[in-house]
């Protein structure tokens, strides 16, 4: 019965939340009909087993959610994306619009931007680069997605993105965990995502297939879809609506400005994880005050925090004028953080009381058992429970609520570095999350007046098949040459 009550209470949770039920309402009530059915108590697991997984999420990883939205949206606000995505447009013209996309999309969410600001941003962009390049209009969300999505969430080192994030307090990491193999994953994702955009449009040019009809929702609509906000928020760290909210600037700043506030958060955040932490005195951690914790345990959180909140002072400074009223802004940027992290942590709170009943003793040793050691078990559970949850963030969050314990003894006991976890905890939480009721997937589409039968195939190989490729790719480089 208790395993039936997982796999009822799993499906119950998938099913609405693909009808646009608010995971908020369903992750408690999912996580209690698997209580019953296992017989638990029902009020102790929603009180302390689910409250107190999900609060605790919040409080490890709340200031990166509050500090990317902030940022994210002072971007938006002070033109610097619309200058990022036109400069780079310009440059590269229609002729290499498809490049053009996947570039703009990378720079500005490997710099910091959350990702529904740049899907806002990117898809007037390419709308004009693709009708000029007479490209046709289905092949937009995958350009979107692969500069997005792909590598520059869960692969290239260094990012900020929440999903490599979560890793760090489980494996004691940085988020520049095992930097050649997540470069060389991100070579992988980016050239294979650009073959298969590539061939796609060549075979549409030769079937006589231009750009195709004009959508008729503009992306600004979109935001204020119900639907797509219940999606969006419980997949991503930033919530659509507050897009429409605060005031943007009439005007652009220069290039060099624009990208600027971008550099300071990867130079800081790599000063920090490389430099400044580790000469740190911080011994003070191990008392019961703080917690009684460790710099591994919290270093690379306070790594993407200070990066995102230097590079939020320089953005304002920056832009001061263009920011013409701050204040609104600033909390609509403080606002759209606040649906994602609870969503999320909603979502870790349902696997919390998943693992903890008796039956998942059962999923555990079966994960476990899988052929081809630690790292290929580690792929699957991040793999499966992103899919199940339709979240990169929440599934590889309950999976390594649940056996990150394990994984780090396997790794001590095997010689396994942590940081060659890391990175393929986060590439495999980051291939089947993009199935079809993600989303990050509904609200692309819907910025970019597409449908599933249209474009979600093109998705599927850059997002999903791409990234696989280079989660393979990475076990078995890793199998053979360790961590580099």
């Amino acid at each position: 019965m208790g395993l039936a009550g997982i796999l009822v209470a799993l499906a119950l949770l998938i099913g609405l939340a693909y009808r646009g039920w608010s995971v908020l309402l369903l992750a408690p009530v999912a996580a209690l009909v698997a209580a019953l059915f296992a017989g638990d108590p029902l009020l102790a697991h929603w009180t302390q087993t689910f409250m107190g997984s999900a609060a605790g999420f919040v409080a490890q990883f709340f200031p990166i959610f509050l500090l990317g939205a902030l940022f994210g949206k002072l971007m938006d606000d002070s033109g610097s994306v619309r200058s990022i995505a036109q400069f780079i447009g310009t440059k590269l013209g229609a002729r290499r619009a498809i490049l053009a996309v996947v570039i703009a999309g990378a720079l500005v969410t490997y710099g910091g931007v959350s990702l529904f600001v740049a899907f806002f941003v990117l898809v007037p962009m390419a709308q004009a680069l693709f009708r000029e390049a007479n490209i046709p209009h289905r092949l937009m969300p995958a350009a979107i997605v692969l500069g997005t999505s792909t590598f520059t969430m869960s692969a290239l080192p260094g990012t900020p993105a929440i999903q490599n994030a979560i890793p760090m307090p489980f494996f004691g990491t940085t988020p520049f965990a095992a930097p050649g193999l997540g470069i060389i994953a991100s070579a992988i994702m980016i050239a294979f995502g650009l073959w298969w955009l590539a061939y796609r449009e060549g075979a549409a040019r030769r079937a006589g297939i231009g750009y195709g009809f004009e959508p008729p929702v503009a992306p600004g609509e979109a935001a204020e879809d119900p639907m797509v906000r219940e999606r969006a928020t419980a997949s991503r760290e930033f919530d659509p609506a507050e897009l429409q909210h605060g005031k943007r600037s009439a005007t652009q700043p220069a290039i060099s400005i624009a990208v600027l506030p971008l550099v300071i958060v990867v130079t800081v955040n790599l000063l920090m994880s490389m430099v400044v932490l580790p000469r740190m005195d911080v011994d003070f951690l191990a008392d019961a005050r703080w917690g009684s914790t460790s710099l591994a345990a919290v270093g690379g959180v306070w790594s993407v925090v200070v990066a995102l909140a230097v590079a939020i002072v320089a953005l304002v400074a920056l832009n001061r004028g263009r920011l013409t009223d701050l204040r609104a802004s600033m909390d609509a940027g403080a606002n759209a953080s606040v649906l994602p992290v609870v969503g999320v942590a909603s979502l870790v709170g349902f696997g919390a009381v998943i693992a903890a009943l008796p039956a998942f003793e059962v999923v555990r040793d079966w994960v476990l058992s899988i052929e081809g050691g630690p790292l290929v078990s580690l792929a699957v559970s991040t793999n499966v429970l992103a899919a199940l949850t339709g979240s990169a963030s929440g599934g590889l969050t309950i999976a390594l609520d649940a056996l990150g314990g394990t994984y780090m003894q396997l790794a001590t006991e095997l010689g396994i570095d942590p940081a060659l976890m890391h990175r393929v905890a986060v590439i495999g939480a980051g291939t089947l999350d993009s199935l079809p009721h993600n989303g990050a997937v509904v609200t692309l589409l819907a910025v970019c007046g597409s449908t599933h039968g249209k474009s979600y195939f093109d998705i599927v190989m850059v997002g999903i098949v791409g990234a696989i490729v280079a989660l393979v790719a990475v076990i078995v480089l890793g199998t053979m040459f360790g961590s580099f």
